[in-house]
């Protein structure tokens, strides 16, 4: 079964234009969230974290503007104004405050998945410096939400996943049992060592030889996790004919 990747938030008060994002974008492995005002657009990007926004400026109850000054105040999550205003000030205001692209409506989908896709890989870079991370072996697609090992594709769920990026950010660097708790989980589960230790055996169990003697992802003892940089030629996945 096929991985869903990064999160879009669609904010439209037109139940047809949700209706369409939402069958095109799902077709597009992408997991959609929806609401109809600039209210629960803050709050929603707040408790969801998307990893992209696509507004439109005319909503019931605010104009989307002011949800881009809202959004800017805290995030750099890119936001892709969709809206039927179509003169140049509109798009100059919207995108002088923080927007990253703008859309007219009618819009054709290939292309407005084209430029949700450019913003995901442009957002990647911006963070980390480039869209892919890799670790010897181990290359994590950071515009696909994708984790390959010596270039074969491995099913991740989205914690693994936001752990793994975070070794990976981090690689080489003694991350403690407290720290990594706190930035993939929060601080709701900042003593949760035994639910950190079951979460790093399944990533062993994926991405190293043998999963009880990790060369990856080492163990300081009563300390934390460390990501071990590693050659190529070093690790090998299971079955690949080695003795």
């Amino acid at each position: 079964m096929s991985k869903k990747k990064n999160t879009l938030l669609v904010v439209d008060a037109e139940p047809q234009t949700r209706k369409m994002l939402d069958i095109v974008l799902d077709a597009a492995e992408f997991t959609v969230e929806e609401c109809l005002t600039g209210k629960e657009a803050t709050r929603l990007s707040v408790s969801l974290k998307p990893d992209l926004i696509l507004l439109d400026l005319n909503l019931p109850d605010m104009n989307g503007n002011d949800v881009i000054t809202s959004v800017r105040s805290w995030s750099s999550v890119p936001i892709i104004v969709l809206t039927a205003r179509s003169t140049s000030q509109d798009a100059v205001t919207a995108l002088n405050l923080g927007a990253d692209d703008y859309v007219t409506k009618p819009f054709n989908m290939s292309v407005l998945e084209a430029r949700i896709n450019a913003n995901l890989r442009q957002s990647a870079i911006r963070e980390v410096g480039e869209p892919d991370l890799t670790n010897g072996p181990l290359r994590m697609d950071l515009v696909r939400h994708q984790v390959y090992m010596d270039g074969k594709l491995i099913a991740f769920t989205p914690k693994e996943y936001d752990l793994l990026r975070y070794f990976l950010v981090h690689c080489g660097k003694m991350l403690t049992h407290k720290e990594l708790l706190k930035e993939v989980w929060g601080n709701a589960h900042g003593e949760d060592t035994q639910y950190l230790r079951v979460f790093i055996g399944q990533i062993r169990e994926k991405i190293e030889v043998t999963a009880s003697i990790p060369l990856m992802i080492t163990t300081e003892q009563g300390i934390g996790y460390r990501m071990e940089f590693m050659d190529p030629p070093k690790l090998r996945r299971q079955g690949d004919g080695q003795a």
